[in-house]
């Protein structure tokens, strides 16, 4: 009965008991002494008796301890340390106190369970009911640390025929099992209060084992005695969970939210516990197969079934598939505990329908895509006329991800901008960096006009909702030899992510960007002092930081990039352009995910996750940061121009060149700002601020793009590019 341990505590503390009234058989409780005053002759006594072992592990914990981060207080490293005695094993054992033991212990739970929910989860009571398969879910939720109180109970002795699933001994035979369970659950975590009731679910104590539970785990072999636990229980508002060893099958039957709910799902119809207990086992068949969802039984489960009786004694059961149980059973009541959402139902882990889809890493996007030889220029000029090599050019300016946002139409002396709207993005506030693509086409054009005897400008007008910018340019015979000296280099410009040195750039190198910015109207600010350099690296980390943990903007960053095989490689952005190692690619194989983002943001984490901008940023010879007077989306095609201008300048002069242009980049006020990311929007104003002031741009500038320099390996693979119509596939 219930009634033995209700009022017992957990655990108990001697003086000079004599040993031999501890030693008894089925004593599971642990006796606590503590450390100094009164009990040192009891610990002295102890020592000397020839049968006790003695372990006295304390000072290696205390160390332990003082590494852990954060710091532990000065309290709970002075708190007093603790004797416990477990007469099963005749062992003494120096351990610290329950503070310390259990900061220690959990430690390495965090941040997969943070330290508020630790706490939280540390006050939960929960009964487990039936120890064969939940002597496992038992230890398993003792072990994480998911409750300060556990209540178990069961009827039957430990046989051999148990220790396929059931994780005792040889030593435990005999015992009843909830005497094991307890006492492997002491031997992990001593201050965890475990009360036993050795009767199993029946009329006379379900009700005193249930008062007081936070949760209740029914893993009973008896059919009556499931429907017995669920309606007590249901008359308590407890929620009730159970996993059934084939295909990972777990019931959750919330009644502590759906007080009205019907039993088991509604699965066996109005029947009572008093009603099954009649029935033979044969006439009980009916209600086992609908509860364990008979259609859905795994292929050797539903022919064992068949044959027992027969060919097997009984059901089986095997230990992977009860340690899997326990595992969705512990990550059930993690939410439950935490209030997180858990509703009513039931869900099937299926490891062998996981392990049927397994996938070989080394034939799933293996295959790299092969790069296509560039073109030679004046094979391109032969392949079309003067509008294909106009549309050509303009097509291999850079824009944001890659997202290629404009329409392109040419003839022979004449071609036609227009700003595509359903090309971009989240980050692409008001269309302003689709302005600056653009005006990067524009100057393309340009070059190769100029590279085949034709001169003319650009003239940028706004236009409508469906085309908020376009651009006209008009070319007729003349000279430009500057610009056309820039046809090679604007063909072979690259974005170079690979991280290069820091060497210095020659004044007379950074001058001529600097002329480069002023001749297409914009000006261009640069950082090449290593501590500049540095205040920006965390700035623009801190922002990428932001982006990730905002749903939209990591969404849209994701789907920009392209990995081998995918379905639309000529836009976005390639990861083998990004210069990652393995390891690295394996990282961003986790950054890929959602809802690990969103855990770091619930937890107002992952500083981490702008390491990768800052390493690059500091590595770095300069920032340079192209801006134009104006806040029109004519000002930012200008600017485009200026920054493609720049960005092939650099190339030219040996420089590699990626845009590391952060969040808030286009966001002009606080609107702006709550549309890119509404939790952080005043970080984002902070940064922005911060960043406009190191980078010296004045109120009524617009900020166009921020290029990395540095000096570092040509890259092997360049993004493609959308084809066009008479045009072939672009790269760049």
């Amino acid at each position: 009965m219930m009634s033995e341990n209700a009022q017992d505590p957990p655990y108990t503390s001697i003086e000079n008991s004599e040993l031999n009234e501890l030693n008894e058989p089925d004593q599971y409780r642990v006796i606590f002494i503590e450390d100094g005053g009164y009990s040192e002759n009891t610990v002295d006594q102890m020592r000397r008796d020839p049968r006790i072992t003695v372990i006295d592990e304390c000072r290696e914990q205390q160390a332990a301890l003082r590494t852990l981060v954060p710091a532990v207080d000065r309290e709970m490293l002075d708190e007093p340390t603790r004797w416990a005695y477990y007469p099963w094993r005749r062992c003494l054992v120096h351990i610290l106190g329950p503070a310390a033991f259990n900061r220690l212990r959990l430690d390495r739970n965090r941040n997969l369970i943070t330290a508020d929910e630790q706490r939280r989860l540390s006050s939960l009571r929960i009964g487990v009911i039936g120890l064969s398969v939940g002597h496992a879910i038992a230890y398993n939720l003792a072990t994480e640390g998911l409750c300060g109180e556990i209540r178990l109970t069961d009827f039957d002795e430990l046989e051999l025929a148990n220790l396929n699933r059931v994780p005792g001994t040889v030593f435990d035979l005999g015992l009843n099992k909830a005497v094991v369970a307890a006492r492997r659950i002491a031997e992990i975590d001593p201050y965890i209060k475990v009360r036993i009731d050795r009767d199993g679910a029946v009329p006379e104590s379900i009700d005193q084992f249930l008062n007081g539970l936070d949760v209740v785990v029914e893993e009973c072999d008896s059919l009556d005695a499931k429907v017995l636990v669920r309606e007590a229980a249901r008359a308590r508002r407890l929620p009730v969970l159970m996993t059934t060893g084939d295909r990972g099958l777990l019931d959750v039957e919330r009644f502590d939210l759906e007080p009205a709910r019907p039993i088991l799902h509604g699965l066996l119809g109005d029947i009572a516990a008093r009603d099954l207990a009649g029935l033979s086992s044969k006439d009980k068949v009916p209600h086992v197969l609908r509860i364990l969802d008979a259609p859905q039984l795994s292929p050797r489960m539903a022919a064992s079934l068949v044959e027992v009786g027969k060919t097997l004694s009984t059901w089986p059961q095997l230990a992977a598939e009860v340690v899997l149980g326990a595992t969705v059973v512990a990550n059930a009541v993690r939410r439950i505990g935490l209030g997180e959402q858990m509703p009513s139902g039931r869900v099937r882990v299926d490891i062998a329908d996981a392990l049927d889809r397994i996938g070989d890493p080394l034939v799933i996007g293996s295959a790299p895509r092969p790069t296509p030889a560039p073109v030679p220029a004046d094979a391109r000029a032969e392949a079309g006329g003067l509008a294909d090599i106009l549309t050509d050019a303009a097509t291999r300016a850079p824009s944001g991800g890659n997202v290629q946002p404009w329409h392109i139409e040419a003839s022979d002396d004449r071609i036609n901008l227009r700003l595509a709207t359903k090309y971009t993005s989240a980050m692409d506030v008001g269309y302003r960096g689709s302005a600056v693509a653009l005006g990067a086409a524009a100057f393309n054009a340009r070059v190769a006009a100029a590279a085949h005897g034709l001169t003319g400008h650009v003239q940028w007008s706004r236009g409508d909702e469906g085309t908020p910018l376009y651009g006209i340019a008009e070319f007729s015979p003349g000279n430009a030899p500057e610009l056309a000296e820039l046809y090679e280099p604007m063909l072979a410009r690259e974005t170079n992510r690979l991280r290069g040195t820091s060497a210095p750039i020659a004044t007379d190198v950074l001058d001529g960007l600097r002329a480069a910015a002023r001749n297409e109207g914009a000006e261009l600010t640069v950082l090449d002092d290593p501590a500049e350099i540095e205040t920006a690296a965390r700035l623009l980390a801190e922002a990428d930081r932001i982006r990730y943990l905002t749903p939209t903007l990591h969404r849209e960053m994701m789907s920009e990039l392209r990995w081998p095989g995918d379905p639309d490689p000529d836009t976005g952005i390639d990861v083998t352009t990004l210069g990652l190692d393995p390891g690295d690619m394996v990282v961003l194989d986790i950054l890929r995910r959602p809802e690990v983002m969103a855990k770091l943001s619930d937890w107002d984490a992952g500083s981490a996750l702008g390491d990768d901008t800052y390493e690059r940023v500091t590595s770095s010879s300069a920032l340079a940061v192209v801006s134009v007077r104006g806040r029109r989306l004519t000002d930012y095609a200008l600017a485009g121009s200026a920054v493609e201008a720049v960005w092939v300048g650099a190339q030219r002069r040996g420089l590699a060149v990626q845009p590391v242009s952060p969040a808030f980049l286009y966001a002009h006020d606080d609107q702006d700002r709550s549309a890119l990311s509404p939790g952080h929007a005043e970080a984002l104003h902070d940064l922005q601020y911060a960043f406009r002031r190191l980078t010296r741009t004045e109120r009524d500038e617009s900020q166009a793009l921020v290029l990395r320099l540095s000096y570092a390996p040509r890259p092997t693979v360049r993004s493609r590019r959308r084809a066009h119509t008479g045009s072939t596939p672009q790269y760049g």
